[in-house]
């Protein structure tokens, strides 16, 4: 008889992590769901996209119909240490951040996995759309979801080998299509509830509002100049752009203008037209490779300089200190300190890092 592990289902109250706990159960694991309380400024606790009273309440919901207990896990305080925090620290190094990046790391496979742990479970469940593959030798690769418009790899490149040993992704061999209409077949609540991709923490209100209350020091305006130091016009903090932007930057010329460059140490933005846009390389430090081990040598991979780009053609050079410097076939447009790189060798992820210059 076999005997399959416990596993704690990371619940959000939506129908991702919602149908990964009932197609759990369906197979006849012992399932147990588990849901973060992450902060909120005071007052927009109603508007956190990720744990709204509303969210706590559908997914205790979806528990008590699938039978199984459901816990709530007190986050907040750690959420606003590291992941709010970075954020905020981020822009003003004029970094253009992406916490989530952080969440999946440091709180959701970090906090919560060692959470669920705790509790006896095994396995850690979530909604992610990926894949996973387990070797001959006991190395877990992390493969791409089957819907190209849905996948998540990306976002779980940082998992080291031990949180994918402990990692289950029901989801990653279907469409979301499929999702919906097993969590209808299911007769679960959050069915049709919609799916929102904004910060949860921003509560839906624009980034730079957030900015100008907790890190006001990065809106603080400055020179606008073009590659030869010459001044165009004045900007409203550099936190208001990201490398490539074409819209926003206020000045009228004979050609667009593009982002090229945030120099903090003078509080400069730096724009040029189209064909001064674009770099062949970057450095990318905390790399993270999946499979446990640097790679030897150099070696070429598809690459994502962000969650929603094209794959684009590199050759990877691993350095010592978790850092790797890429070279592509062309110049990218839109390379962003603070956005995570991620390298695939096909449908697999070699591993990821975060855009140092």
């Amino acid at each position: 008889m076999i005997v399959l592990p416990k596993v704690a289902v990371a619940m959000s109250g939506g129908v991702d992590s919602s149908v990964a706990a009932a197609l759990l159960v369906a197979e006849g694991y012992p399932v147990i769901g588990i849901m973060l309380r992450l902060w909120s400024e005071p007052g927009a606790e109603n508007e956190n996209r990720c744990c709204t009273p509303d969210a706590m309440a559908q997914a205790r919901r979806v528990a008590a119909q699938l039978g199984i207990q459901f816990y709530a896990i007190d986050a907040r305080q750690r959420f606003h240490d590291t992941v709010v925090q970075t954020f905020l620290s981020g822009y003003v190094q004029g970094l253009t951040p992406n916490p989530c990046v952080v969440c999946n790391r440091l709180i959701r496979w970090g906090l919560l996995l060692d959470t669920a742990l705790a509790m006896g479970a095994e396995k850690m469940a979530t909604g992610h759309y990926a894949r996973l593959r387990t070797l001959e030798d006991g190395t877990v690769q992390l493969l791409k979801g089957i819907d190209p418009r849905k996948d998540q790899s990306y976002i779980l490149s940082s998992l080291s080998q031990d949180q994918l040993n402990h990692a289950l992704l029901p989801l990653g061999e279907y469409q979301k299509s499929q999702v919906r209409e097993l969590a209808r077949n299911f007769g679960l609540p959050v069915a049709e509830r919609s799916e929102s991709q904004d910060l949860c923490f921003l509560a839906g209100q624009d980034y730079r509002q957030f900015l100008g209350r907790h890190a006001p020091e990065a809106l603080k305006p400055g020179p606008i100049v073009d590659r030869r130091g010459s001044i165009l016009g004045e900007h409203r903090g550099l936190a208001f752009y990201t490398v490539g932007q074409r819209k926003g930057i206020g000045i009228a010329f004979p050609e667009p203008l593009y982002v090229l460059n945030k120099d903090m140490h003078t509080n400069t933005l730096v724009v040029g037209p189209v064909s001064e846009l674009g770099q062949d390389t970057l450095q990318a430090h905390h790399v993270n490779w999946t499979s446990g081990s640097v790679p030897q040598g150099p070696f070429p991979a598809d690459v994502k300089i962000r969650y929603k780009a094209e794959l684009a053609r590199a050759t990877i050079f691993p350095l010592e200190g978790d850092q790797a410097r890429l070279v592509f076939e062309h110049p990218m447009r839109d390379i962003t300190p603070g956005q995570l790189v991620v390298f695939y060798n096909n449908e697999m992820v070699v591993g990821g890092g975060l855009i140092a210059r």
